[in-house]
């Protein structure tokens, strides 16, 4: 590429060489360490899957019972951390909120007891603990009593438990599992691009966690399922979702949960979930968001010709499972973290400072005016 050219975006830009994670845009396939998305999701578990990303294979029974038992070791906040949750505004951003509680956590842990704060130790801790801080912090602003950690539930099963407060049902959690599995990676998305920057300067692993939950913030990388939710309650019903969205395309509104920057055909995590949303919404007795949804989706792939992606179907997943809409993106954080950790030890095997050339636009041969001659 001349050094004249722009990709805006850094769209098509090669970057690195990973061995993390595939995406095949032309037929709609995503690849973990090798394994095809769809086997992962309709065999492996969460736990099974973050192994798979931070050790490039999948676990035998002792290793995944190892893994289980350390995660539920990990789940446990430090008692400072926990009170600094507790002192938040209830009415603070839960995506905020694991930025900060993140960062705090590199301090709160003495170097001597951090299971190894730049290593797939400080991996597994990071990616156990998000959703105790998320739970904790939904349980402080909704004014309930803080959970115990449950050693004995699987991530997906405690991630439920922590949320809601109640045992989930195994179709729930087997929902909840897959879900996490759909969102735990997907190669240089903003975020995790983000935490790879990071990385590349030979910062800690914690501050490349935190950068990569405050790139997922931005409504242009995540929350797009939470706007998808927003579209069906504005539709109400099947009979009008035509007209509103006709109405929105008119106007050049964006309709979030569609098209994809790498995807040419449907994205097959999308594939998956919409499956889920309707086994979920038969076992609950409400298939009404599966019913707008797919109204909706007719009516976009007919007047532009897109399929949905992921976020097209997460919220309505999320919804069924009772979880409250903003808390989407930060669970959507507690399932990549897996993938941003895994990002990270690949780019300190491999380290180069990332650091891109920008074109310049702007001026060149400027005078300088003193300051008491200037207008």
């Amino acid at each position: 590429m001349e050094t004249s050219d722009v990709q805006r975006g850094l769209e098509d830009v090669v970057a690195l060489e990973s061995r993390i994670c595939l995406i095949d845009g032309k037929h709609g396939r995503l690849i973990f360490r090798g394994y095809d998305i769809r086997d992962l999701a309709a065999h492996s578990t969460f736990e099974e899957v973050a192994y798979l990303l931070w050790y490039s294979r999948l676990p035998n029974a002792a290793q995944l019972a190892e893994l289980h038992r350390r995660m539920a070791e990990l789940r446990v906040l430090p008692d400072a951390l926990a009170r600094t949750i507790d002192s938040l505004p209830a009415g603070a951003s839960p995506m905020d909120v694991l930025r900060t509680a993140v960062s705090a956590l590199a301090l709160l842990e003495p170097e001597e007891t951090r299971p190894g704060a730049s290593s797939i130790g400080g991996a597994q801790r990071l990616t156990a603990v998000l959703p105790s801080i998320l739970g904790r912090f939904h349980r402080h602003r909704s004014g309930g009593r803080p959970l115990e950690p449950r050693p004995e539930l699987s991530q997906s099963a405690y991630t439920l438990y922590a949320l809601l407060d109640k045992e989930p049902s195994k179709l729930d959690v087997r929902a909840m599992d897959v879900a996490l599995i759909l969102h735990a990676d997907h190669e240089l998305n903003a975020s995790t691009f983000a935490a790879r920057v990071t990385a590349s300067t030979l910062s800690d692993l914690y501050s490349a966690i935190t950068s990569a939950i405050g790139t997922l913030k931005g409504p242009l990388h995540g929350g797009a399922n939470e706007r998808v939710m927003q579209l069906l309650e504005e539709i109400r019903s099947p009979q009008r979702a035509e007209e509103v969205v006709k109405a929105k395309l008119a106007r050049h509104e964006r309709i979030m949960g569609f098209g994809h920057r790498v995807y040419k055909v449907e994205d097959p995590r999308a594939t998956i979930l919409r499956e889920w949303s309707r086994r979920l919404g038969e076992e609950k007795g409400n298939l009404s968001y599966f019913d707008l949804l797919a109204k909706v989706k007719e009516v976009v792939y007919h007047e532009k010709g897109l399929f949905p992606n992921l976020d097209f179907y997460s919220g309505s997943v999320y919804s069924l499972l009772g979880i409250p809409h903003d808390l989407f993106t930060p669970l959507f954080a507690t399932s990549r973290v897996a993938g941003w950790t895994a990002h990270v030890l690949e780019e300190y095997d491999d380290l180069r400072l990332i650091r891109p050339t920008a074109k310049y636009v702007g001026p060149t041969d400027l005078v300088y005016v003193p300051i008491d001659e200037r207008t």
